[in-house]
């Protein structure tokens, strides 16, 4: 079966090989646009160095977790604008398995539909709650950063540890003790 005009199959973006294709689950994450602030610059430069791409993502993630930047999505009316943007149209143009709004960043897993491509998704994404957090915030200005990481899931092994990242991110950045206590993340649905 031919792939839809709107999905792009396999593509590079400089760096990384990339699939966009229905059907496939795919873990992404986006971070604040200043979540690697420019006066910090010295101590997150060299992360960016790791010729290792999975040691390279677990480093990014590992600073992510610090919290530096300015956290808008610690408030929790502007956590709860992305988690709610990230659920509206689950079961309409994605399957979504798993999420969580961290204080600079998100992670998202699902599985893309056919006509529903993923950078269109994060676009959309990213797009409304920047203008929803700039209003609430009553700031303007650009809130995401450009780029996001994604990886496609190849297997249930790779699926069961990806959730379990995911939901358990708040727990490696200190922020609660269980998952579940995460307002902002599928492991709460689970309350």
């Amino acid at each position: 079966m031919p792939l839809p005009e709107e999905h792009s199959g396999w593509t590079e973006r400089g760096y990384l090989p990339h699939i966009d294709q229905p059907g496939l689950i795919q873990s992404v994450t986006f971070r604040l646009a200043d979540s690697m602030p420019q006066d910090q610059r010295e101590e997150w430069e060299s992360l960016l160095r790791f010729e290792n791409e999975a040691e390279r993502i677990r480093q990014i993630e590992m600073w992510l977790d610090k919290g530096a930047g300015s956290c808008v999505l610690r408030d929790p009316s502007c956590a709860r604008i992305v988690q709610d943007a990230i659920r509206f149209f689950d079961g309409q143009r994605y399957r979504l398995l798993a999420w969580c709004v961290m204080p600079n960043h998100v992670h998202v897993m699902f599985e893309t539909f056919h006509g529903n491509p993923l950078g269109g998704l994060i676009h959309s994404w990213k797009t409304f709650t920047a203008r929803e957090i700039n209003n609430r915030m009553g700031r303007t200005g650009q809130l995401w950063q450009e780029d996001y990481f994604d990886r496609f899931i190849r297997d249930e092994s790779h699926l069961e540890n990806e959730v379990r990242y995911i939901e358990g991110n708040p727990i490696a950045a200190g922020l609660v003790e269980r998952a579940e206590d995460w307002k902002f993340s599928s492991a709460s649905r689970q309350k």
